[in-house]
């Protein structure tokens, strides 16, 4: 089936209005609706994708990250659609994500979902029971071997890393997973990541909760994190040249409504992870 017959979305879990607004604009002229996430869990805008009936191909970016070739992206689909693939994706470990994490399950920083063939087997309940444990000597089998590079970290045993684990476990096990090849920036921590076919799609600079935070509190919070702004700044110059776009201009205005946007997801983010807390204390007990 070709791609132009089926139902496309951009989906993007948003924190920062600003970073949004300049990672979208890379993405949103090009004939797609474009969905901002906002207030959602680490796991949760998945199944927010998954109820969306009018989209069959789901193209998830996060907010900081940067589509430097739109044409890859597509090329991506059309693969996607003719081998029946459920997720294409980063291995969150090994290639170059700057993460130690378990290989099988794909971060989320980019992501083109066969959103029909996810809906066939998927329901919170199968997610919540699937035993990795029990399978994962077959599923390390199954891995592509290629993508274990030698000198990268990565760790098959980890399976609390982050909430949305569970889903991609679920998901690597029942339906089909493409994982695509990456390479480090030269700024040390970006991510350029390829389609299947070596072509770049887009450019991925991690540590974006740091982008709006004054460099005095980060050193504190993340002492090996340093100064986030610049760094991302120059990857989002970059992409813009690349894709040969003017990058936004901002007003007044428009950091008048980043700063309410921010003063209102803080509003909702600080009583949503408090609420969390009794969850998180529980698992550390069991563990002990």
């Amino acid at each position: 089936m070709n791609r132009k017959n089926l139902r496309i979305k951009f989906f993007c879990r948003s924190f920062d209005l600003k970073l949004y607004r300049l990672s979208c604009q890379l993405y949103n002229s090009l004939g797609y609706e474009c969905v901002r996430l906002t207030d959602q869990s680490a796991d949760g805008y998945f199944y927010t994708m998954l109820k969306d009936e009018s989209c069959d191909i789901a193209i998830n970016v996060d907010e900081d990250c940067f589509i430097t070739n739109p044409d890859a992206v597509f090329e991506l689909v059309q693969y996607v659609v003719d081998h029946q693939i459920a997720n294409a994706g980063c291995p969150d470990g090994g290639g170059w994500c700057p993460r130690g994490g378990n290989p099988i399950v794909t971060n989320p920083f980019f992501n083109v979902f066969d959103l029909r063939l996810l809906r066939q087997q998927f329901s919170k309940t199968a997610v919540n029971a699937f035993d990795y444990a029990a399978n994962q000597e077959q599923m390390i089998a199954n891995y592509p071997q290629e993508m274990l590079y030698a000198e990268r970290k990565y760790d098959f045993n980890r399976t609390d890393y982050e909430p949305y684990y569970p889903f991609f476990f679920w998901q690597a096990y029942h339906t089909k997973t493409h994982y695509l090849h990456s390479t480090r920036h030269e700024d040390g921590w970006t991510t350029i990541l390829y389609n299947h076919l070596g072509q770049e799609m887009c450019r991925h600079t991690w540590l974006a909760r740091f982008y709006s935070v004054p460099s005095f509190i980060v050193k504190h919070w993340q002492p090996n994190a340093g100064k986030q702004q610049q760094r991302i700044d120059a990857i989002i110059n970059e992409a813009y040249e690349i894709r040969q776009l003017p990058r936004p201009v901002f007003y007044f205005k428009d950091y008048c409504q980043f700063a309410l946007n921010t003063f209102v997801r803080w509003l909702i983010k600080v009583p949503q992870r408090i609420a969390g807390w009794p969850k998180k204390l529980q698992k550390k007990l069991q563990k002990k």
